[in-house]
Parts: C-alpha cells; structure tokens; sequence
C-alpha cells in the first residue's frame, strides 16, 4: 500500500501555514514575542493548530470552552476570537509570569472579555467547578501525566457533540518507540489507548503539528 501522507520538509511546511483563513497580525505579534523566550517556545502550539481550533469552535457553535495548560496565551486568544460576544473561554495555568504575556495580547485584541484566566492546579480548579458545568469544547496542552484525570473531570461537564482536544499525543514520535519508558510517554501511550476503548466517545488522532486528538462525546 503507498503512504497515505506527504512528508513534510521547511518549504512545503511555510507553504501550508500560509494556505489558512486564519491571518490575525495581534496572534503574530504574540508568537514572535513567544519566540523570544528561547527552547521553552516549543511549549506554544502552531498557528495552523490555532487556526484549525477556532474552525471547530465556530463549526460546533461553541460558546463555553476550557483549556488546560494556556502558557503565553495563543491558544486562547484563537479560540477566544472564535467564540460569540458572550461566550466564555476558562483558562486553567500556574504560570503568573508567562500567562501575563497572553492577558496583554487578549486585551489588545478585545477578547479579554470573554476570558477567565484561574491560576493555580488545574486539577483543583476542575473540581472544583459546580456539578451543573457544561463545556462544549476543550483543549488539554499542560502535564502529560495528569491528561487522563483532566480528561475525566472534562468529559463528565461537556456536553453530548461536544469535542475535547489533546496536544503532543505522538509525542515526537515517542509514543510508539518501545524504548521510551519516560512517565510522559507512558502517561500518553496510556491515555490515547484508553480514549479508544472508551464507549462514551468517538475520537481522531491527527497529526497536525505533534499530534492532536480530537475526540467527540456521544
């Protein structure tokens, strides 16, 4: 059978980055700045990521999202700018100083409005939201060891046709090396086999950017 994908190399990737809707200068300026802190902006997601996130937000009609593990904030402003004036986008990191990056683009770019940025354990922050909580959209991007218990508190608060959104599944292709024992990898070996074994959903894994899953609540 031929390969069902095409490899791919610097000058074929600028050219599909360039082949997106999605052209925002506030979200350019946040990614250069990013940029700037060193190796540690591998952390932020690729802008075709950013622009494929907000075309599922605005495809759902979603109105209340939730991301865990917001960094310098470029994930949030492109789902924040794909939610309705009133929709609202809770925003789940432990980080005052790389977070403060993201509040000043979001305010730049009038979204701040619908943003609430909580810092602290995303997983006390979780459970502590009230029973009735309804999410329609999620995108989990923070330790990879906690995903499964963040995916658990998430999925029982989203509602039916809802999508929840995980980063780094591949892991650099570490996922499916034997080799790699490190937690991360185990934790997200783990993870993508249990979201395929698990009823309540159906899920895609993509491999837009280092893999992303999308998976759907029945």
């Amino acid at each position: 059978m031929p390969d069902k994908f095409t490899a791919m190399n610097p000058a074929l990737y600028e050219y599909l980055v360039k082949h997106r809707s999605q052209q925002d200068p506030i979200a350019e300026e946040l990614k250069a700045e990013t940029e700037k802190l060193g190796p540690i902006a591998l952390m932020q997601i690729a802008p075709e990521q950013g622009a494929f996130m907000a075309l599922l937000a605005r495809a759902i009609g979603a109105k209340n999202a939730v991301e865990v593990g917001t960094f310098t904030g470029y994930s949030a402003l492109c789902v924040a700018r794909a939610l309705p004036e009133d929709g609202k986008l809770l925003c789940c990191d432990v980080s005052d100083e790389w977070t403060s990056i993201g509040r000043r683009h979001w305010e730049r770019a009038g979204v701040a409005h619908k943003i609430e940025l909580r810092l602290g354990p995303a997983l006390d922050t979780l459970r502590a939201l009230p029973a009735s909580t309804r999410f329609d959209m999620a995108f989990i991007d923070a330790d990879k060891t906690n995903y499964r218990h963040y995916y658990d508190e998430i999925l029982k608060r989203l509602r039916p046709n809802g999508l929840i959104l995980f980063d780094n599944v591949l892991w650099g292709g570490a996922v499916n090396d034997v080799h790699n024992t490190s937690d991360d990898t185990i934790a997200l070996r783990e993870l993508n086999d249990a979201i395929l074994a698990d009823e309540r959903v159906e899920s895609v894994m993509l491999s837009i950017s280092d893999g992303l899953t999308i998976v759907r609540k029945k």
